[in-house]
């Protein structure tokens, strides 16, 4: 059996915030905006993987969910913890760059990591925590001052592939990691 992701779903306060941050800061391009009855979602993916697709949508657009779930979903996501998605990166500083200029909440600024990756960690404008993943390099130590590129957007890989991050504890509003 060969299996592959084709999509995942995020959950966004507002699509078309959500969509300037996809498409204009990470480079991403629409593959399909739809608007139903009751709800509206769209699918984004990256010109790299035009495979795999990332749909928006709001957290309660689950037809079967309800009042209750909606307003937990609502809770999750204002608090950060509803959605969680990791990028690869052939550069971590420079997408670091990239992305703080473009105004994006820090969490983690860019660190190596024990298990063998550099990474940093944003918000995006839902509270959706991004980390974007870097291998590390044989001989390459603590290049917290150096290797800061380009301001280009990041080269990534979507859903699938690249080292899985175990969940970062969250830094308290305002507290951003170093």
């Amino acid at each position: 059996m060969n299996l592959k992701l084709s999509s995942c779903t995020l959950a966004v306060h507002d699509l078309d915030e959500a969509l300037g941050f996809y498409r204009d800061v990470l480079g991403f391009e629409v593959r399909d905006d739809v608007e139903g009855e009751e709800t509206r979602w769209m699918s984004v993916g990256l010109p790299s993987q035009p495979d795999v697709q990332l749909i928006l949508q709001s957290p309660g657009a689950n037809p079967g969910a309800s009042p209750g779930d909606r307003q937990a979903m609502e809770e999750l996501m204002a608090d950060g913890l509803l959605g969680h998605l990791v990028f690869g990166t052939d550069d971590c500083d420079a997408a670091f760059q990239h992305i703080e200029a473009a105004g994006a909440e820090v969490m983690q600024e860019p660190i190596n990591q024990p298990d063998g990756v550099r990474d940093c960690a944003f918000r995006d404008p839902s509270g959706n925590m991004l980390r974007f993943t870097q291998p590390r390099q044989t001989g390459i130590q603590g290049r917290a001052g150096g290797g800061r590129g380009g301001a280009s957007a990041p080269s990534a890989s979507l859903c699938e592939g690249g080292p899985e991050r175990h969940p970062t504890p969250r830094p308290s509003p305002g507290h951003r990691v170093v």
